[in-house]
């Protein structure tokens, strides 16, 4: 078997390992996602070898680890609908939503981020006393509707339609009128090099704003979404007091986010279904 320094492909001279790491993301972005096997075949190289080039273009934020193999970094140009949204990876959301409420106590004042992940929040805010939801989404407030015992505050500013929530400038300027025990922010995308993304520029700063006014920042998001990235930043991994995802995130992936300081919480699916 040829060493790290010394690989082939399909009979071709030697390359360096840069050289091998590349033509991997040549193949990546034809195919999308490739297993570890298949990479061995194509270099004619280690499994050691391929995993440790998965966790060099991981670092990158090039690459994403996935069981078994290797997938490329993709970029997020829209978002599903709100409706779309529903009706995939509820089982994670519910688990994940579990986990957080962990973090719920009476007598709380809690920022909702717009999405179906924190939607999910909504039945363990309504357990509580005492309790006041912030929020720019119209999902959770039809929720509430008759919990009579939660107070609701809803930011106004600008509709997006397709998510049925509110963003802009004047939704960010209720926020910052605002102090939250803790935010739950909810995103279309994230990564360690990039933290959370977002493909619509007037989400930003209501994000920021809600995070601001927090006293704790938690990310809520699946583990399908990890890899992704979208044009505008919105925050860095480290500036969430906690993550809650799934177990289907990377073993490989969990262990960099933790290697920052965060604070990771992996809802088990099998256990909660």
């Amino acid at each position: 078997m040829p060493s790290e320094e010394d690989t082939t492909v399909s009979g071709a001279a030697p390359m360096i390992p840069d050289q091998r790491r590349e033509l991997m993301l040549r193949q990546l972005r034809k195919h999308q996602v490739l297993s570890v096997h298949q990479l061995m075949e194509m270099f004619d190289c280690s499994h050691m070898t391929i995993r440790r080039d998965i966790a060099l273009l991981e670092q990158s934020g090039r690459a994403y680890s996935v069981t078994g193999g290797v997938r490329i970094a993709s970029q997020v140009h829209s978002e599903p609908s709100h409706q779309s949204k529903a009706v995939i990876e509820l089982p994670q959301k519910q688990a994940m939503a579990r986990l957080a409420a962990g973090l719920l106590h009476a007598e709380m004042t809690v920022y909702l981020d717009a999405g179906t992940s924190t939607l999910e929040i909504v039945p363990h805010i309504v357990a509580l006393s005492g309790m006041t939801v912030v929020t720019n989404d119209f999902g959770v407030v039809n929720a509430l509707a008759d919990a009579t015992h939660v107070d609701v505050i809803h930011t106004g500013g600008m509709l997006d339609h397709p998510n049925r929530s509110c963003v802009g400038g004047l939704a960010a300027a209720t926020l910052r009128q605002l102090a939250t025990d803790v935010a739950f922010m909810s995103t279309s995308s994230w990564d360690l090099q990039r933290g959370t993304t977002t493909p619509s520029a007037l989400k930003v700063e209501v994000k920021q704003a809600a995070m601001q006014a927090a006293s704790r920042s938690v990310l809520l998001t699946t583990s399908s979404k990890y890899g992704t990235f979208g044009m505008y930043k919105v925050a860095g991994l480290e500036q969430f007091d906690t993550i809650i995802s799934d177990d289907g995130l990377a073993e490989g992936a969990a262990e960099s986010i933790r290697a920052q300081g965060v604070e990771l919480l992996l809802a088990s699916v099998s256990r909660n279904q």
